[in-house]
């Protein structure tokens, strides 16, 4: 089966892949490659492919939100991606984690049905989990760079604008540590798809602080940060 939106041919993609909802994420952290090369760019899914630490490594869009991911990952899969890193966003759900900091995530609930329903065939809710090995990677090397972050898990919305202090509560009392859009989605299918995903996240909002956000300049210097600790990781 071919891509029908990533106009990108199997050469131009590593197997190893960083993608970011954000496309201007995606530049920063294609800076940061040797000789990166632009190898898409249609419906707005920038792709890189450069090198770091002598490897191959492609930076991809995925857009917001599990459709728009899961769209990204089987065309990526179909080019030849075999490990991805999800690096995001996401809005704290418990006082202790600060604006700046990043989450490493170990799990993702979701709500059933939609997307979900429609890959498994019925409404059932399958483990949302990364991948061990990939997700230890990251921890280590988080933690060699002095990086702040928390483990744990964290909630998959598909509704940016429904998130309010009740639906932090509930989630924060169910054990999820934070909320983003996109991790139960990438790690589900990966599972079904027989690759290899992990995610690590910024924080970029609270949702139990007053709804307070980051600036653009210190979330920019956090992705810089963080993105070469999740090279790092990829490439060791």
């Amino acid at each position: 089966m071919q891509p029908i939106h990533i106009l990108a041919k199997k050469e131009d993609i590593a197997e190893k892949v960083i993608v970011a909802g954000d496309p201007g994420r995606v530049k920063i952290i294609s800076s940061l490659l040797e000789d990166p090369k632009l190898v898409n760019e249609n419906r707005g899914f920038l792709i890189y492919t450069g090198k770091y630490n002598g490897q191959r490594v492609s930076i991809a869009t995925h857009g917001i939100g599990g459709p728009s991911i899961a769209i990204v990952l089987e065309e990526l899969i179909m080019l030849g991606a075999k490990e991805f890193i999800r690096f995001g966003t996401a809005g704290a759900l418990v006082p202790e984690i600060d604006l700046g900091d990043y989450v490493i995530v170990t799990g993702a609930s979701y709500n059933g049905g939609g997307l979900f329903q429609q890959y498994n065939k019925e409404n059932v809710c399958i483990s949302a989990v990364p991948d061990f090995e990939l997700t230890n990677k990251l921890v280590n090397s988080f933690k060699k760079h002095g990086l702040k972050y928390h483990l744990g898990p964290i909630f998959s919305s598909d509704a940016f604008y429904a998130e309010d202090p009740e639906f932090a509560e509930r989630w924060a009392r169910r054990g999820m540590i934070a909320v983003e859009m996109e991790c139960a989605t990438l790690f589900s299918l990966s599972l079904m798809r027989k690759v290899r995903s992990a995610a690590a996240l910024m924080i970029s909002d609270s949702l139990v602080k007053g709804n307070i956000w980051i600036s653009k300049e210190e979330l920019e210097k956090r992705a810089k940060e963080g993105a070469i600790a999740i090279l790092e990781s990829l490439t060791s």
